[in-house]
């Protein structure tokens, strides 16, 4: 359909818009090169008062409210998890209007010299490829570090949350950041080369699938310009016999389910120690029964429906597949044909053989593959499994396990009795084939700036 608002729980088509030409797309890069000639010197002071009227709009709760409802509306969030997202986003803007001066200051270093220091300055101006599943978090934990940092910003978010890409904008514009500090470019993927490889764009930063961002590393390789990829994730959850079982179960079922199932980091692989598997299995079962599915704009709606029919299409396969090698349906696992919209009933697979072919993908939507284990040495061999490893959750009261979880689980983040989750005081971001490099905390703001020795004697 292109670049265009499709309600996914009534497939209708709501919006559309033309892409720019290749014309008003240059137009913007020469606007975002101006604005960082000026935006580089006005001191972080302003920056920073610039960046905490962003987070005030946001977190006004008439305006978060419409903005979680336009969310709802493009890609089917539903709506309590939609205004949280938005809070969050004024969260990250918080974090960094407050704490870019100390990350950026000067670091007196000593040497042979009279003195000597690090320096960090900006880049320039940095392309966002951003996709639809937080569609206002990854954008937001992107710029708000950028922009503290004096680099400029173009957005290419996803076609399907259009309106929301251009309220970010609208946001930033609103807050009182200079003309062609951000701007969003309404275009399609097949654009992003050619707004990579032009002079003035000094990076880019990727949030999305694997072909995606094997592609944008690659361009980004050949000009020679860093790249930051947060990719897919298969995450594991593991739970052993000492975990508190009620805790392990409750969040076991919020880490699934959040947004519908449709985030990287959610926990997408149960793995369950023998001992406590079927008390386990029991309550979750239980639990994914009583889920409300339904309207994402009900209060009371705990799963909405996928961003898109694509996605939709892609998980019934997943899990026609997964039972033809073998899975087994506790509950869920087949779809309602006569319903409308993206809807896909809450699922939990087990008996599914480690060595198929579908235990190695990403399940982007509310099903669970549950497998057992008989000790840790062999838990930490199933989450270790795939080529993902973005994170990995791990439940046990005994020290010597958590240790081990801790020493030898290969993911970009490990949580112990909880929830993987994103927060804006910590390094966020993945190994393997789940990407490279890092959002948030102190080292996010590092990853587009120019670490610049001094020496003088």
């Amino acid at each position: 359909m292109g670049i265009a608002t499709i309600n996914p729980a009534t497939g209708q088509l709501e919006q559309s818009f033309n892409a720019l030409t290749a014309e008003q797309v240059a137009r913007k890069i020469d606007l975002s090169a101006a604005a960082f000639d000026q935006y580089q010197r006005i001191p972080l002071h302003q920056r920073r008062v610039w960046m905490n009227q962003a987070a005030a709009i946001l977190e006004d709760d008439g305006r978060s409210t419409a903005m979680a409802q336009l969310m709802t509306r493009e890609m089917g969030k539903p709506i309590q998890e939609a205004i949280a997202e938005v809070k969050k986003c004024a969260w990250v803007c918080h974090y960094y209007a407050d704490h870019a001066a100390e990350f950026l200051q000067d670091q007196p270093v000593q040497s042979d010299g009279s003195r000597a220091w690090i320096s960090f300055q900006p880049l320039g101006t940095i392309l966002a490829v951003m996709p639809w599943n937080f569609p206002f978090w990854q954008v937001f934990r992107f710029a708000a570090p950028a922009l503290m940092a004096g680099n400029v910003a173009l957005l290419k978010h996803a076609s399907n949350v259009p309106q929301c890409a251009l309220q970010i904008e609208a946001i930033f514009k609103e807050a009182g950041f200079p003309s062609g500090v951000f701007q969003t470019l309404l275009i399609q993927s097949d654009r992003v080369e050619q707004i990579l490889k032009h002079p003035q764009v000094q990076g880019v930063a990727l949030t999305g699938s694997e072909p995606a961002g094997a592609s944008v590393a690659a361009l980004a390789g050949s000009q020679i310009k860093p790249s930051v990829l947060e990719l897919g994730g298969s995450d594991p959850f593991i739970v052993m016999p000492s975990a508190n079982l009620e805790a392990a179960v409750k969040t076991a079922v919020k880490a699934r389910i959040l947004n519908s199932g449709q985030s990287c980091i959610a926990a997408k692989r149960f793995i369950l120690a023998e001992p406590i598997a079927e008390a386990f299995l029991d309550s979750f079962v239980a639990a994914f029964q009583d889920l409300k599915v339904g309207d994402p704009q009900d209060p009371q709606t705990q799963v909405g429906p996928l961003a898109t029919a694509d996605i939709l299409d892609t998980l019934e396969d997943q899990v026609a597949r997964a039972q033809q090698q073998g899975a087994k349906a506790l509950v869920g696992g087949i779809r309602d044909p006569h319903q409308s919209g993206n809807f896909y009933p809450p699922t939990i697979l087990v008996d599914l053989p480690v060595e198929s072919d579908v235990a190695q993908e990403e399940f982007f939507g509310p099903v669970a593959l549950v497998f057992r284990v008989s000790d840790i040495e062999s838990a930490i061999q199933l989450a270790n499994w795939t080529e993902f490893g973005l994170g990995a959750s791990a439940w046990t009261q005994d020290a010597a396990e958590r240790d081990r979880f801790v020493r030898e689980l290969v993911a970009g983040s490990v949580f112990i009795n909880g929830m993987v989750k994103s927060d804006p005081r910590l390094p966020f971001g993945g190994i393997k084939k789940s990407g490279y490099g890092r959002e948030l905390s102190q080292r996010g703001i590092y990853e587009f700036v120019n670490v610049k020795t001094v020496w003088i004697q």
